[in-house]
């Protein structure tokens, strides 16, 4: 009892922290909305499933266009070479935790070639530019992997809030590390856009790479869009190490808009420390697939200036010894603050 006090402390105290954060700078102003506040939510249970990556939260704050940009942000970009000078600038700030766990979390001793135990807590700084329909992405997160990300916490209390089976295997979990990755991401938003009546169909393909001691891939992918009024936007935000595409949205009037999108995901994978384990101690590890495949499928609605999104994510294996293929869910929230 004494254990699960302390995991709704630390829970809540996550919680808690991360929304008082992304408040302070809407609480600056409460004329006029200054930027856009989102929360990211993934979970295998949207897929029938409880193994591998279970579980992500995200929050995110992209200060509006009229708010003047950092120094920090400013210098950054002018260091980026493949920044245009004259691309419209933005930055945006994101705090987040993931989990990740074997097939069978009722036991205490997993097997060695099933997922290992992980958590990953983090805090990202992004800085965007966009031009003439393109935008580039650079990110860095820095965060912690083990017992100090508090997923054992986290997930023994969704658990008993649900009345879900108690995860047992938590003391198998990755050791402490400290650890950051570096991404950018370029996507060309609509080089191919088509009519269909009163509807529209376009699509996107971006490229994406990162390096760090969590993450040491790359990507190359494609999105379509279908629907009435398209927004001027790049898709919906994921909790995957990226900025928020989705969250500075302009809805083209005060009606409902949606869309439904369907995308395509191909990754190099050389680091992936929840499946190679600790990079300096002995940890449970498992032998990863060099290439990972995503298909996502979803909708999004607007009203006005809030929007509901979803995507439905199907994983190819990631490891030799996975039994099956991977699936979950992603729900985002985003509105004015």
């Amino acid at each position: 009892m004494k254990l699960l006090n302390t995991s709704k402390s630390f829970a809540f105290h996550f919680l808690f922290t991360a929304l008082a954060v992304f408040s302070l700078p809407a609480l600056a102003e409460n004329t006029d909305s200054t930027g856009r506040l989102s929360f990211v939510f993934e979970n295998d249970f949207f897929a029938g499933n409880d193994r591998n990556y279970t579980n992500g939260i995200k929050f995110i704050w992209i200060p509006d266009d009229a708010t003047e940009t950092p120094d920090w942000a400013t210098k950054a970009a002018s260091f980026i070479p493949w920044f245009p000078e004259d691309g419209k600038l933005r930055h945006g700030y994101a705090f987040g935790q993931s989990m990740f766990t074997p097939d069978d979390i009722k036991l205490k001793n997993p097997p060695e070639d099933d997922h290992p135990y992980a958590g990953w807590l983090y805090a990202t700084l992004g800085i965007a530019s966009e031009k003439n329909n393109q935008l580039d992405i650079m990110t860095f997160s820095l965060g912690v992997v083990g017992p100090a990300a508090m997923a054992e916490d986290t997930q023994k209390l969704i658990h008993e809030l649900i009345n879900s089976d108690d995860p047992k295997g938590w003391d198998t979990q990755l050791h402490n590390e400290l650890g950051f990755i570096l991404t950018h991401k370029h996507i060309w938003r609509g080089v191919q856009s088509f009519n269909l009546n009163q509807y529209e169909l376009d699509i996107s393909p971006y490229t994406a790479a990162s390096i760090g001691n969590i993450h040491t891939n790359a990507s190359l992918g494609a999105t379509l869009r279908f629907g009435k009024n398209l927004p001027n936007d790049f898709g919906p935000p994921r909790v995957q190490p990226s900025m928020p595409n989705g969250t500075d949205f302009n809805p083209s009037s005060k009606q409902t808009n949606w869309y439904a999108f369907l995308g395509f995901e191909g990754q190099a994978v050389a680091r992936n420390i929840f499946l190679d384990g600790n990079t300096f101690r002995d940890s449970r590890s498992v032998d990863k697939k060099p290439f990972v495949a995503d298909i996502q499928l979803g909708v999004v609605f607007d009203w006005q200036d809030f929007r509901l999104g979803y995507t439905h994510v199907f994983r190819t294996k990631q490891f030799t010894t996975q039994k099956s293929t991977d699936g979950f869910g992603s729900i985002t929230l985003n509105f004015a603050f």
